[in-house]
This record gives structure tokens, C-alpha cells and sequence, in this order.
């Protein structure tokens, strides 16, 4: 008996298993069976029908997509390179003592901005005031024995024209007196040298600039030979900002360099959001590096304000050239396919035309358009994830398409279609949500009551 009963249980079971699949077929039918015009704002709520966060039906249909639109436009272009640079002195000064000896004043503020000759540090000056007070004196004692070599040799040339000394007195005198002024000259350079010694234990800066944090204190032996300085300056008032090019870029560079043009650079932040400073190109280097292909740059600028801070790292545009009634257009609204770049120009009947275009350059911002579309052309801006070759367009205002009010109250499109022509998180244009299209087939019944 359990034989003849075990046939018909796998039978019965898979009949059940067949009807279930049926009607799961059904119902993914009717899930995706589009609706009624009249019925599809009222027969689904939020998250029930084609809106966003809702149900799959209805997608698809033809309905009018919301988009916004810009203005092809004529306006000049400038033409610019851009690369990373690094802020540099223009000039740049470790002070270090010429002579040894104690430090014994600091006379400067950190972070201040001295001038060139300040006095900013004292060392000890007693050692090289008595040094040079020897030499004088050295040089004093010289003197008078020159004074006395020469008034004798007056002498012997009188005696001489009287023939009363020989001939070899009168020149050995005379050798007397030159060893005598040359001694004298070695003296006084040696107390110029005590002087100048002295003169070095008052540290003063070279250059006008900015001074950096005291890296020796009072009461340190200092030495003309230290490796650390007392204090650096650097000139900030005017700055330079180095940076490097392809050399691909370089012969427009030079066409307008070496025809004496004053090619502008502005120097931007890390993020590209605020300009720090415009200046010059001021020289390139004479050579390109074989090793990155590149070459070095060097553009100033006036930095009245220091906002350029030496080796600080900036992004730098250098203009080439600018274009005179160029036709721009937002860099959005420039699409890519397979067949090149295009845009999505709206006619008057508010219909799409997918127009090729060339673009020449762009900025990241505007587009510079060299064929394929004529100025006061309107092209959509947003909303072209659903668009296409004829399609019919809403233009919405603002940043993005209100909700839609009723019809009238106790009508079928009492349930608003609030999701329709929302932005996405990411704040671009949605299309809105569809409603039956012409020529779609009217949804069963059982769909409309399905939903209610």
C-alpha cells in the first residue's frame, strides 16, 4: 500500500509546486504592469508605485522629464596651465657670527620684520677692543721710526751733494725708509682688521625680511663656524613661487614669453577655493629635466599682504593666452558616449535634439566650444539620466522641481506626486517618476484595487 500511495504524494506535490510558481508569475505581472494615467497618482502612496523609495511600475513611460537648462554664450576664455608649486624667499639668510665669542644681547623679536643693517645681537667685544688697541699702537711706534728713517735720509743727501759720505750710506739709508713705509702699510691693515673684528661683535641683518625663532641664547659661545645660525630672515615682499610644466607645454609658453608679454600667474590654495595671490612669470629655467620631462618655473609676487608663506604648497595657473568671444558652455552639460562628446540642445517645441559638439578645452568649470553649437542655443544642464534623442522636457526652476498640488480635492490624483523631480542625496536633478505615457495599456482592475 505504501508503494501505490508514494506516487500520488509526489504528484500532489508537484502540482503545489507548480502553482505557486504561477502565481508568482502572475504577480510579478501585475508588479510591473503599467497603470492608468487617472489611476496612478491616487492608486499609489508613498513607496507603492513608481515614485522614489516606491514600486517599479510605470517606469519607462514617455511623460515630460524635468530638467534645467543653461545658455550657450560668447565671453572670453583664458587660457591657462596649471601645476604645483612651492612658495620660495626671494631671499632667504642664516645669520651666523663672523667672530667667537660670548653672546651677550639679543636685540630682535621673533617673527619680526627688521631691515637690512638692524642691529639684532652683541658679543663679547672686550678681547677685540684691546687687540685693536695694540695694533694702533703698534702702528703709532711704526710711524715714528718712519718719521726718523726719513729726516735722516734728508741729511745724507745733503752730505752726499757735499761729497762728505759715500755713495752706499746714502742708499742704505734710502732701503731704511721703504722697509720702514712698508712695515707701516702691514701695520695698518692689521689694525683695519682688528677693527673690522670689532666691529663684527654687533650682529646686524643683511637683508630686509622676516625673522624666523632664536635658535642660540644669551650667555652661548658662539663661533664663526657653527652649523646653527642665530637666526634666519627671509624676504617675503616680494615672493617667488617655483613650479614645473611638460615640456608638451612649453613652446606656447615661450611664443609669448619671448615676445616681452607679462603672462599672469595666480597662485590658489590646496583645495582651489580661495586665490592667494596674482603675480608675473618672472624666468624659466635653461634646461628641461630628462629624468620627469619637465621644466622649472619661477613667477613673483609683490605679497604685500604675506599671504604666500615660504614652502607652502599652492596650485598655480599660469595664463597663456585668453580668447576673445569664445562660445562657452558649463563643463555639466557636456556629455560623453561612445561616439564622442554631445549635448542635449531643447528646441522651442521642447523637444531634445542630441547634438554632437567638439570641444577644444575646458577648465574644469567652462568648456570652450569649437563646433557643433551656436551661442543662445538652450542645452540642459541637469536631469539628462533620462533623456533622449526626441524626448519632451519640463523646465523646473530652482533646485529642484516642486511637488505637484492636487488637481482638486476628492479627485483621483488626490495623492500628490511628491517624489517626482526630487534631487538625489548626491543633489543632481532626478527624473520624475512617470505617469502612463501615450500608448501604454490600461493596468487590469484588479491592479487599481490592488493598490487601494
Amino acid at each position: 500500500m505504501s508503494r501505490l500511495s508514494a506516487p500520488h504524494a509526489s504528484s500532489r506535490q508537484r502540482w503545489l509546486l507548480g502553482a505557486v510558481v504561477l502565481l508568482l508569475a502572475l504577480a510579478l505581472a501585475w508588479w510591473w504592469w503599467p497603470q492608468p494615467v487617472a489611476e496612478a497618482p491616487a492608486a499609489r502612496g508613498p513607496g507603492m508605485g513608481g515614485g522614489p523609495g516606491g514600486r517599479f511600475r510605470g517606469m519607462g513611460g514617455g511623460g515630460a522629464v524635468p530638467v534645467r537648462l543653461t545658455e550657450a554664450r560668447l565671453g572670453d576664455y583664458a587660457v591657462e596651465l596649471k601645476a604645483l608649486g612651492t612658495v620660495q624667499a626671494y631671499n632667504s639668510v642664516s645669520v651666523r657670527p663672523r667672530v667667537d665669542g660670548e653672546l651677550v644681547e639679543v636685540l630682535f623679536e621673533e617673527g619680526a620684520q627688521v631691515k637690512a643693517g638692524q642691529l639684532l645681537a652683541r658679543i663679547d667685544p672686550r678681547s677685540y677692543r684691546a687687540v685693536l688697541q695694540q695694533a694702533e699702537g703698534n702702528l703709532l711706534e711704526r710711524r715714528a721710526e718712519l718719521k726718523n728713517a726719513e729726516l735722516d735720509l734728508k741729511r745724507y743727501q745733503g752730505l752726499y751733494a757735499e761729497d762728505s759720505i759715500a755713495r752706499q750710506t746714502l742708499d742704505s739709508q734710502q732701503a731704511s725708509v721703504e722697509q720702514l713705509r712698508g712695515s707701516l702699510k702691514s701695520l695698518e691693515a692689521q689694525v683695519a682688521e682688528a677693527r673690522l673684528k670689532l666691529d663684527f661683535t654687533e650682529v646686524r641683518a643683511p637683508i630686509d625680511g622676516r625673522l624666523g625663532l632664536r635658535q642660540v641664547d644669551v650667555g652661548n659661545l658662539v663661533s664663526s663656524g657653527d652649523a646653527t645660525p642665530l637666526v634666519s630672515i627671509a624676504q617675503t615682499a616680494p615672493i617667488t613661487v617655483s613650479f614645473t610644466l611638460p615640456e608638451a607645454e612649453l613652446p606656447a609658453v615661450l611664443a609669448r614669453y619671448r615676445q616681452g608679454a607679462m603672462l599672469a600667474v595666480e597662485a590658489w590654495d590646496r583645495g582651489e577655493r580661495n586665490r592667494l595671490a596674482e603675480g608675473v612669470l618672472a624666468s624659466l629655467d635653461n634646461q628641461i629635466d630628462t629624468a620627469t620631462g619637465t621644466v622649472r618655473l619661477k613667477a613673483r609676487f609683490e605679497n604685500a599682504d604675506e599671504r604666500l608663506f615660504p614652502n607652502q604648497f599652492v596650485n598655480v595657473r599660469l595664463r597663456v593666452d585668453t580668447r576673445r568671444e569664445a562660445l562657452l558652455l558649463p563643463a555639466e552639460a557636456v556629455q560623453f558616449g561612445n561616439s564622442g562628446t554631445f549635448v542635449y540642445v531643447v528646441g522651442a517645441d521642447d523637444k531634445v535634439e542630441v547634438r554632437p559638439v567638439r570641444v577644444e578645452t575646458g577648465n574644469g568649470e567652462q568648456s570652450l566650444i569649437a563646433e557643433g553649437l551656436a551661442a543662445g542655443e538652450k542645452v540642459v544642464l541637469e536631469g539628462t539620466d533620462r533623456l533622449r534623442a526626441g524626448s519632451t522636457v519640463e523646465v523646473v526652476e530652482g533646485a529642484f522641481k516642486p511637488a505637484t498640488p492636487p488637481a482638486a480635492p476628492g479627485a483621483a490624483a488626490a495623492a500628490p506626486r511628491g517624489e517626482a523631480g526630487e534631487h538625489a542625496s548626491d543633489g543632481r536633478l532626478q527624473s520624475a517618476a512617470p505617469g502612463a505615457a501615450q500608448g501604454e495599456r490600461p493596468a487590469p482592475a484588479a491592479a487599481a484595487g490592488k493598490a487601494d
